[in-house]
């Protein structure tokens, strides 16, 4: 089974990966990376760029976690990209990092979030980075 975790270039993003790291270690299973931008990909600051996929493919290295990494740039929201790969890799396990948010942003922007919690064809676990 893969564990398929929603990675951006971000506290939560990090945070996400750790997790699923642990988790693919407790398991015995791979890890599925998946980043993506809807097209503003220079803009978008989720979107990793070269090094931010370097430290995360570092970083599941020395968990010794086996893995691959899907970067998607289709005009889509990240939580669709995340449930069409949960559902087509018959995930065990999706893990996306959370930030703070007030209610009006969870009104006016939408929430990825939600709807990888409403949608998800297997349990989520969802992470907050360590606040400093």
């Amino acid at each position: 089974m893969t564990i398929v975790v929603g990675f951006s270039a971000t506290p939560p993003g990090r945070a996400a990966l750790l997790a699923a790291a642990d988790e693919a270690r407790l398991r015995g299973t791979d890890v599925l990376v998946v980043n993506s931008s809807r097209g503003d990909a220079y803009a978008d600051p989720g979107y990793a760029q070269p090094a931010d996929l370097a430290w995360a493919r570092a970083t599941l290295d020395d968990a010794g976690v086996t893995f691959d990494v899907r970067q998607e740039v289709r005009g889509r929201e990240a939580s669709e990209e995340i449930v069409d790969v949960l559902e087509e890799v018959g995930a065990s396990l999706c893990v996306i990092g959370l930030r703070r948010r007030s209610a009006v942003g969870k009104m006016l922007m939408g929430s990825n979030a939600h709807r990888i919690l409403m949608e998800s064809p297997c349990p989520v676990l969802t992470v907050r980075p360590e606040e400093h």
